[in-house]
């Protein structure tokens, strides 16, 4: 049967070693918090180089469309001219 002293030392030690896991894991949760604050920051860059990428391809996708041959530019510049005519006859009718 252990003696109340044996019985005692084992407790400090199983504390020592417990506090010592604890301040391992203290380390590593630190490490772990820097890490994912670091990991937080790449991912908001990507999401603006993101945002930014999308814009320019709007951009490129618009400016292709209305790019097209110069035979379809010159159908949208006749259309547009129609619609000002319009607009026209129907403001000097309003004037009426």
């Amino acid at each position: 049967m252990a003696s109340v002293a044996d019985q005692l030392d084992k407790v400090v030690q199983k504390t020592a070693r417990l506090i010592e896991l604890c301040n391992a894991l203290q380390e590593e949760n630190d490490l772990l918090k820097l890490e994912n604050q670091s990991l937080k920051v790449a991912l908001d860059t990507a999401k603006g180089k993101n945002v930014d990428l999308e814009e320019k391809l709007r951009v490129t996708k618009l400016a292709k469309s209305i790019e097209g041959t110069s035979e379809k530019s010159l159908d949208i510049k006749q259309k547009i001219n129609d619609f000002v005519r319009e607009i026209d006859k129907s403001i000097a009718l309003l004037k009426k």
